[in-house]
């Protein structure tokens, strides 16, 4: 999900969709650009996109970003982000595009779920939500934007299995507001609490064994129902994850997490 500024001109990105317009649009088979929007991709991965691949793929979410991912530090940001990466190929597909189609299609990534859409936000100086936007976005080549399948953004997303996904990005959002900042002091953005924040962030089996067998649970106080639903449940771990990098890295009061003096 695109932070935007608002004084971003964003006719220059797409055509703005509001909550009750539509759009025309469908994906299948029989298109001829079929998978072509599956190379030499920019794509980037939020957090809970690894949480699902990771499961699909069964592997640990460290497995994951070391063998599919590569973080960049954009010039505007103090974090790092995380994209995926490409199979070295001529094409550079994306490494789960197969001859029948993507092999991770019900575990894909967010902005994978919203193609030709893409979801932003624009947050006030007191880091309120000040617009959510909606921009259609197909690549030139695109042909699914011939047909004649009619969508609103949240007929889309419901088409797309998109909801839960469009939500986990939009809070992912309410922590990476503040990565346009150096909030670090002084450490910049590879030093010891900025790598603590990423995996948080991006490594949630990283971080549970952080919490569950380190000293974390002697310093921070931390509910007994809480600890039993992060141990199994990944979203309630990843909620747990960012609410805790607002605690730690923000210094922002927690419902969840009290130091223990």
């Amino acid at each position: 999900m695109k932070i935007f500024d608002k004084s971003e001109k964003l006719s220059s990105r797409g055509i703005e969709i509001g909550d009750k317009s539509s759009f025309l649009f469908e994906c299948h088979p029989g298109v001829t650009c079929f998978n072509k929007c599956c190379r030499n991709l920019n794509l980037y991965l939020y957090p809970h996109d690894i949480v699902m691949l990771r499961k699909k793929l069964g592997i640990t979410s460290g497995e994951f970003i070391d063998n599919y991912t590569e973080a960049v530090l954009p010039k505007d940001r103090y974090f790092p982000e995380v994209l995926l990466k490409m199979a070295d190929n001529e094409e550079q597909t994306c490494p789960f595009l197969t001859e029948e189609g993507c092999s991770v299609y019900e575990s894909r990534p967010d902005s994978c779920r919203n193609f030709p859409v893409e979801h932003g936000v624009s947050y006030n100086s007191s880091g309120e939500i000040e617009d959510q936007i909606h921009l259609f976005r197909p690549p030139e080549f695109c042909q699914g934007r011939f047909e004649k399948k009619e969508h609103t953004i949240l007929s889309w997303a419901k088409d797309q299995n998109a909801v839960t996904t469009n939500k986990m990005t939009l809070l992912w959002s309410e922590t990476a507001k503040y990565f346009y900042s150096d909030i670090w002091g002084g450490e910049g953005p590879y030093g010891k609490k900025a790598k603590m924040v990423f995996m948080a962030a991006y490594n949630i089996d990283g971080f549970r064994e952080f919490v569950f067998n380190s000293t974390f649970l002697k310093r921070y106080k931390v509910k007994k129902n809480i600890q039993m639903k992060i141990r199994v449940d990944d979203e309630a771990m990843l909620k747990f994850s960012l609410d805790w990098i607002g605690f730690f890295a923000l210094g922002f009061k927690s419902d969840l997490i009290k130091l223990k003096h």
